[in-house]
This record gives C-alpha cells, structure tokens and sequence, in this order.
C-alpha cells in the first residue's frame, strides 16, 4: 500500500518514516506541507496521512483539495472539536491525537482500508440502518445521519441528552455500525457501582491484591478488547479514578490492581450523561481534561417531545412485543388513547413512554386500550 504522510513538524515526520520502514508492506512516501504532497499524489497513492495544523494550506483545506480520491487518517496534537467534526464530515475515517504509538497508527491504517474495501467511498456519507429504533422523524434521521459518520471512526463520542432517552441504544447503534462490530458490546453504569470497586470493575485484579481477590479477574477494558466499552453516567465517575481514565485514554494500556506491568489495549470508549459537565467541572467534580479527551464528537440526542414523530410507532411495537411476552390476545390503542400520547409531555421520555404501555397492557380490561388506561392524568398530562 502506497501512503503519503504530510506533516511539517520535522521530527515528528522523521520518526513516522523510520518507523513505518519496519512495515514492509507500506510504501511510505514524506511531505513537509499539503502544496508539495499534492505535487506528487497520483492514482499509485492509496492513503493519505495528514496533520491539520500547518503553514499555508492547512490539513483541512488540503482534504477538500483531495476531494475524496484517498481515504485519509488525521493526525493533530492540537486538535479541536469543531476541527475533529469538521473533517470527518469529509469524509476522514480516523482522527488520531498525539503523541500516539506506531502501532496505533499502523492499526488505524488497517481499520481504514478494511472500511474501504468493504464499502469504498461511501461509509460516511450512507445513513445506515436504524433497525435499532422502533420509530422515525426528522430529528432521528438527522441524527443516525451524523452518527453515522462518526461511527467509522475510533473518536471518543460523547452522548448528550436526558434521563431516558436510550442513549445506551445509541451507543449500541454506533458500536454496530462501526468496523469494531464483530467485537464486544459492554455497557457500564458508573452510579450502579460502589465507588470502592469501579476501579476493579474497570481495570481488573490480579489474585491477592485484596482480601476478597482469590483468583485473578480480566476487567472491563481488557473484555471490551477490539470493541467498544459504552460508560454510561460518566459524570458519576469518582473523581480519583479520573485521572487513571484519562491516563487510559492517553496510553492506551491498563494496569490490573495488584500488578507490575500494563497491558495494551484497543478499545473505543463511548460516555454518556444527562448532567452538566460544565458545572461538575467549575464544582471541581470533573477534570476538565478528561471532559475534552472524551467529548471529541459530542451527540445530543433530543427529548422525546422533540421527536413526537416516532411516539405511536415506538408505542405500538411495544405493545406488541408486551402482548406477546405476557400471553395477551392482541391489543391496539383506541383514536383517543394515540391522541393522547402524542400529546403528552414524556418529561421521562421513551423510558417512561414503554413504562405506560406495559402497564396498560396489563390493566386493561379489553383488547382496546383507550385514554383512562393510560393513567396519564396521574403524570399531570402536558403540552408543549
């Protein structure tokens, strides 16, 4: 694979081309700025490897230059959000941040070439499919849309939104619409955690390393190992063991309790909150930087009242599988009963939402669910 790498800070451009001359099956070819690789980029080039900030044309601009020719890997050690959002709207596959491994960029390679040859040119401008979802609307598709083009990369995504509006659904979304796929799922909620074992939940144990470790334990990370490790209510991550996260996300290598050595890891995280870490952080209850390491693209993910569209398809493919799970004749929702639940406020969103139509599921006394079953008076109905 022939692969252009720009970058003009000359060491570190030295260092990338002696390290990648370990690799034989890549043909590394060096340029100081975007104006004098675009002198020599031909159709031999496959990949283009790129820094964003540098004199004259800078990394963003050249990408637009390339006009999607190349698939392309961002590198940066000053990276911004807008920036990171940006080029992977043009369709970068990975954003990595320095100072990196080798071996993180020879694997970022991999990755990007694998995506291009099951899909070329096209993963991050298709929507895929939200089979994950029981509903549609405009705010949804938006949405999926823009996630999608973050899921083929490895960025940090952070999901935005209130209590119960499925952001571990999402999570999922992303995990599989991703090329880590094929890898595991695990989903983590920091305020369902003892604040005393997260750690070892999270890194592992050798045997020993306290009174209860009678046998060695693979934490989390090390399970997540190639796949994607969702942290659900970050903002409840003590703040001790902050700075160890961070140090993970930094180094890409854990450490079990109990032991000497570290352990490589590829896995890409996923956090989510419904808190304002704005706040937690001017309270000294988050590391700013931590925040920034996680937040690389951030998702916000609308209440349910925003997306009133998807209400009566997400209630009536609840009611369906709740019928079926509880041995009910079939059910439906009278005239009245959908009126009213597309007017209604779901201050508890589709968690609250798939909690009315269990219950009046199995509180109704006939095959037709009407208003009174619903018992939304007693949630104080609500308009917008």
């Amino acid at each position: 694979m022939k692969i252009a790498i720009v970058e003009d800070d000359i060491n570190m451009r030295k260092s990338l081309e002696i390290a990648m001359s370990d690799y034989e099956k890549y043909e590394i070819h060096t340029f100081k700025n975007a104006r004098d690789a675009l002198k020599k980029l031909d159709d031999t080039f496959e990949m283009v490897i790129s820094d964003i900030n540098m004199p004259g044309m800078d990394g963003i601009e050249f990408v637009k230059t390339l006009q999607g020719k190349y698939e392309v890997i961002i590198i940066t050690g000053n990276a911004t959000l807008t920036r990171a959002i940006e080029s992977i709207q043009l369709g970068v596959k990975d954003f990595l941040l320095k100072p990196f491994e080798i071996e993180t960029l020879v694997a970022a390679i991999e990755r990007t070439a694998a995506i291009a040859k099951k899909s070329p040119k096209s993963s991050a401008q298709e929507t895929p499919k939200n089979d994950h979802f029981l509903g549609s609307s405009p705010a949804l598709d938006q949405l999926l849309h823009r996630i999608s083009k973050a899921a083929v990369t490895d960025a940090s995504m952070m999901l935005l939104g209130e209590s119960g509006v499925g952001k571990e659904v999402f999570a999922r979304h992303i995990h599989e619409s991703s090329p880590r796929s094929s890898k595991p799922f695990i989903a983590i909620n920091m305020a369902a955690i003892p604040d005393n074992l997260i750690e070892s939940e999270l890194f592992g144990f050798e045997k020993g390393s306290f009174t209860d470790a009678t046998e060695a334990k693979a934490g989390q990370f090390e399970l997540a190992e190639g796949g994607t490790l969702f942290l659900d209510e970050i903002a409840e991550m003590p703040y001790p063991l902050q700075a160890k996260l961070l140090r993970v996300l930094q180094e890409r290598e854990i450490r079990r309790l109990g032991s000497s050595k570290n352990t490589k890891i590829d896995v890409r995280i996923i956090t989510a909150t419904n808190a304002d870490l704005h706040e937690k952080i001017k309270e000294g209850k988050f590391r700013e930087d931590l925040y920034y390491r996680l937040n690389t693209i951030p998702i916000h993910i609308p209440p349910l009242r925003e997306r009133r569209e998807e209400i009566l398809s997400i209630a009536e493919a609840a009611l369906e599988r709740y019928c079926a799970q509880y041995g009910f004749e079939k059910k439906s929702f009278t005239t009245s009963a959908r009126n009213a639940l597309e007017n209604y406020n779901w201050p508890g969103n589709i968690r609250e939402l798939i909690s009315v139509v269990e219950r009046s599921a199995i509180l109704s006394n006939s095959q037709s669910i009407d208003t009174e079953d619903l018992f939304l008076e007693a949630r104080g109905l609500g308009r917008i």
